[in-house]
């Protein structure tokens, strides 16, 4: 059976977890966060993989001392808490070679992504955790996109969403997201930025908590275009989108000079910042947040997060990575689930409304 929307409010989430391209550090980072058994406290894991290359990892990473035990679910429906549980995506011996892109790692990638979609769709699982894939050996008929974020838009039937990283209360959102860098101009319009953004200002609210949220623009060119001497894009689209978007009661500033916005640590006086193109914003986050930041797509239905990385071939096997990003995007994920319940219960009952803001007017989380 689903799980129950009864008292949805203070229970703990289940939480899905891919396990990616299982030839890169995904086990080694499911592992390692695993181990620690007061993560059970906050949540229940479901982990599509297998139970055969948990094993293999263990061993081959001298994690056999590891503090984890994962109980065989043949589904994820009714799973207990205050246990690991594992659904098995093949009952297959499959050769593992680590830090080597095979095409079989790209279709149990394609598996695990499949049974735990259909799981979010009955509510057999609360949120969703992916761990990274290989955008390449994934391609098939079956998976012609660029990446998680849009897959989980089509399965869900959403055109508007967002690429979002979390870092703490930094948060960087991509206007055109995984796109060529020589399509990027012709992609920008007034209409697609005033979208985004209200995206990243209903996220901002609903998903983590911020009653009024300030929300920077970066500008494309170089100096934000130096009123048109060398590009017109903030002046023609930018500027104008800005300004659209304040009509709709959005707190949105710019365009700023990415060099400068960064340099001057300017990003820490907002809520949320929108990057034109997907470098712009992520050399920078990597700069600030490489071991611990999250990716997140806003405008789901559902919760959905990853870490932020690839499935880092060139250490795999190695017993290198961090844990880091892979634990705190279980956090973050936790997180949102909780900040969506409490938010939907507030706004459910309009005489607790006035006692959600006046409480959120005072967090730390307002700037």
């Amino acid at each position: 059976m689903a799980i129950s929307k009864e008292h949805e409010y203070g229970r703990k989430p289940v939480v899905g977890i891919t396990h990616g391209d299982f030839n890169g550090i995904n086990y080694e980072i499911i592992i390692k966060t695993l181990m620690e058994p007061k993560l059970l406290e906050l949540f229940t894991p479901v982990l599509y993989g297998s139970s055969k290359m948990v094993s293999y990892f263990r061993k081959a990473l001298n994690l056999n001392d590891a503090n984890i035990n994962f109980n065989l679910l043949r589904k994820a429906e009714g799973a207990p808490p205050k246990r690991l549980h594992i659904v098995n995506v093949t009952e297959q011996d499959i050769k593992i070679e680590a830090g080597e892109s095979s095409a079989i790692a790209g279709q149990l990638a394609l598996a695990a992504l499949d049974m735990s979609v259909e799981d979010l769709k009955n509510h057999y699982i609360d949120v969703l955790v992916t761990a990274p894939i290989n955008k390449k050996n994934i391609q098939s008929d079956k998976f012609a996109f660029k990446g998680h974020t849009e897959y989980l838009a089509s399965k869900f039937n959403t055109s508007n969403y967002l690429m979002m990283m979390v870092a703490r209360d930094f948060r960087m959102g991509f206007v055109t997201g995984h796109a060529a860098l020589k399509d990027v101009s012709a992609m920008l319009t007034v209409d697609q930025i005033v979208r985004k953004l209200i995206v990243m200002n209903n996220s901002l609210i609903r998903d983590f908590g911020i009653v009024k949220p300030k929300i920077a623009l970066l500008g494309l060119n170089p100096h934000s275009g130096d009123e048109g001497v060398i590009g017109r894009e903030e002046m023609d689209v930018i500027i104008p989108a800005i300004k659209k978007a304040q009509q709709e009661n959005i707190l949105c500033f710019g365009p700023y000079p990415a060099d400068g916005f960064f340099g001057t640590l300017k990003y820490r006086q907002f809520d949320g910042v929108m990057a034109m193109y997907h470098d712009q914003g992520m050399i920078a986050f990597k700069i600030i947040a490489f071991d611990e930041g999250v990716n997140f797509t806003a405008g789901l239905p559902i919760i959905r997060t990853s870490p932020a990385h690839g499935p880092a071939y060139e250490i795999a096997g190695k017993n290198m990575a961090s844990s880091d990003s892979f634990r705190n995007a279980l956090f973050v994920a936790c997180d949102i689930f909780h900040n969506r319940n409490q938010f939907d219960a507030m706004h459910a009952n309009p005489l607790k409304i006035g006692t959600y803001k006046a409480a959120s007017d005072d967090s730390d989380n307002e700037k």
